[in-house]
């Protein structure tokens, strides 16, 4: 049981670890510029209190999208929520420790089948099989602070689940500043790697306001 409890107790520590935004988050808005190749784009995005999401301005659909996309996972990883209500009917047990001192914590009860690598007090790495689809999250670097850490420096390889051949492989950078009380991102570089084709998006955020707290 002691091994149970540390794996679990491990992965909770670099799970609260994460850096989220509180419950007094105000949202905010900034202008947008998404570059790809020669292509650039130019639009308003806008993060709410309730963490919806509003992008305007670019009148290519499949752009504005992409953008809309972009910010939901900003969203999905600064959003707070609770260990007990993620992960308490989950199962952990420790698995191998790799030669960076990373140590897998292996997951049952979870529906998306996923395991971890926690390094000291971070999640430094996601595995999950999604129906056809497996990919691994490794993040390199991360930015402290001071109120959980961030990663900053990360690749994302999907593969074929049955023939364990890569699909795909993104490469991220983030860069985020501080706001007031919150660090927003403020650049994402992804490096889209597709059969033999290399795809450079970058997401810049300028002009970047927190909305006022609503007058209650």
């Amino acid at each position: 049981m002691t091994e149970q409890t540390s794996a679990r107790d491990l992965f909770k520590t670099a799970y609260e670890n994460r850096y989220t935004w509180d419950e007094n988050f105000p949202g905010y808005s900034a202008d947008v510029q998404l570059t790809q190749g020669d292509e650039v784009y130019t639009g308003r995005i806008r993060i709410n209190r309730d963490l919806s999401v509003e992008v305007t301005g670019i009148e290519d659909e499949k752009v504005q999208e992409s953008v809309y996309t972009q910010l939901r996972d900003i969203v999905t990883h600064r959003k707070r929520s609770q260990f007990e209500q993620s992960h308490g009917k989950n199962e952990f047990s420790l698995g191998k420790l790799d030669d960076s001192g990373a140590v897998e914590i292996l997951v049952k009860g979870d529906a998306m089948g996923s395991n971890y690598k926690v390094r000291g007090t971070e999640i430094c790495q996601v595995s999950r099989v999604m129906g056809r689809m497996a990919f691994v999250i490794d993040t390199h670097d991360s930015l402290d602070t001071g109120g959980g850490y961030v990663a900053s420096r990360y690749d994302a390889v999907f593969r074929n689940p049955q023939t364990n051949e890569v699909i795909k492989v993104l490469k991220f950078q983030d860069f985020y500043e501080k706001f007031g009380n919150y660090y927003v991102m403020t650049k994402q570089i992804v490096e889209d790697y597709q059969q033999q084709e290399r795809i450079k998006t970058e997401f810049n955020f300028s002009n970047i306001k927190l909305l006022e707290p609503a007058v209650v």
